[in-house]
């Protein structure tokens, strides 16, 4: 894999670069004359109202319910459309669904804060980070060590509890995406107090109505024990819904030398980036991140048109002969899973690691 000739520019707004990518610009003009940047608002306004009358579908279904034990069997389908939610805040942010700034963080907001009790101004920033230097180990908040690491020089430090964590990290990574609804919500409360006094005090009013609102319903449908049941039932198939999302993206695909010379756009995005194969239930599960690759190269690029550019890409990489991963979704999984267990091999094989 070698690196290109120049790292690109800083990228405007939408994410694209403009220029220093010579390899990136014939398919970036590909791409425009294919129309395939331009917005798909009814696609957009049509899931958008679909989401929305699929919830509040649900939570009908609960109050009509009442309560009973039955009910918790409407945790998964609303866990289901949670995570419709959360893409559609996903294609807010990167100005997927309109090229308003103000209009995109008012989506955003109402799919992010409101709905789910995440903060948007989070998960955005940490998310565009990410975009910008995938796989990264410096720069991508997604690979910086914490409850997993990524490589063995972040396992090597890793000490009490951690450490335990990282010699079977592999086998506890699913089980561990099952507190991630929670994990999300208190990363959100936090980063509060970073952001700016307006913004704080429009996303700390969403989030608190949120919760106001989410335990309302569950306390006024159920008992409070079937609540807490409801509850910690919702929110656990919500973070498993998502880590079955995002973990076949990145993980186990290469990462580039933080001492090297920088790859420019195209590689930076299609050599750490994987590619996930199926049709339209695969991109309903997914939100359309199985295609990561064009995701990555073209993150303002509405998501319905994401499949239509997998042809371009596939073939500009080919003409290149830069490889374009793309697999199965359960080999998708044995792969970052092989990746994770790698990591944490040196100290199962240490005195004492098992």
């Amino acid at each position: 894999m070698s690196p290109a000739l120049a790292a690109p520019t800083e990228p405007p707004g939408d994410g694209i670069p403009r220029a220093g990518g010579s390899e990136f610009t014939p398919l970036l003009k590909a791409v425009k004359e294919a129309g395939l940047l331009d917005r798909r608002t009814r696609w957009y306004a049509a899931a958008v109202c679909g989401n929305a009358l699929a919830l509040a579908a649900v939570v009908g279904a609960m109050v009509l319910a009442g309560d009973h034990w039955w009910t918790l069997l409407l945790a998964p389908p609303l866990a289901l459309f949670g995570a419709r939610t959360a893409f559609l805040g996903h294609d807010a942010g990167h100005a997927q669904i309109t090229g308003s700034r103000a209009r995109s963080r008012l989506i955003g907001l109402v799919h992010g804060n409101l709905l789910l009790g995440m903060s948007y101004a989070w998960w955005n920033e940490k998310h565009n980070r990410h975009h910008a230097h995938p796989n990264h180990i410096d720069k991508d908040p997604d690979v910086l060590a914490d409850v997993l690491v990524f490589t063995r020089h972040q396992a090597a430090v890793r000490t009490g509890l951690r450490r335990l964590l990282t010699r079977h990290q592999a086998w506890l990574f699913f089980p561990l995406t099952l507190l991630e609804g929670f994990a999300l919500k208190v990363h959100g409360v936090r980063d509060l107090r970073r952001q700016p006094p307006r913004e704080r005090a429009v996303e700390g009013t969403l989030l608190l109505v949120h919760a106001a609102a989410y335990t309302s319903l569950l306390l006024t449908t159920l008992s409070p024990l079937r609540a807490l049941v409801f509850l910690l039932l919702h929110q656990a198939l919500f973070g498993l819904h998502l880590g079955l999302a995002f973990a076949p993206n990145h993980k186990g695909m290469p990462m580039p030398d933080p001492d090297g010379a920088p790859w420019g756009h195209l590689r930076k995005q299609v050599l750490t980036s994987r590619n996930i194969r199926g049709g339209p239930v695969t991109d309903f599960l997914l939100g359309g991140l199985n295609y990561q690759i064009e995701h990555h190269l073209f993150p303002s690029m509405p998501r319905p048109n994401l499949r239509r550019a997998q042809p371009l890409v596939r073939e500009h990489c080919r003409a290149l002969d830069i490889p374009y991963a793309q697999t199965g979704l359960v080999d998708s999984y044995r792969q970052a899973l092989g990746h994770l267990h790698e990591v944490g091999e040196p100290l199962r094989a240490a005195p004492g690691g098992r």
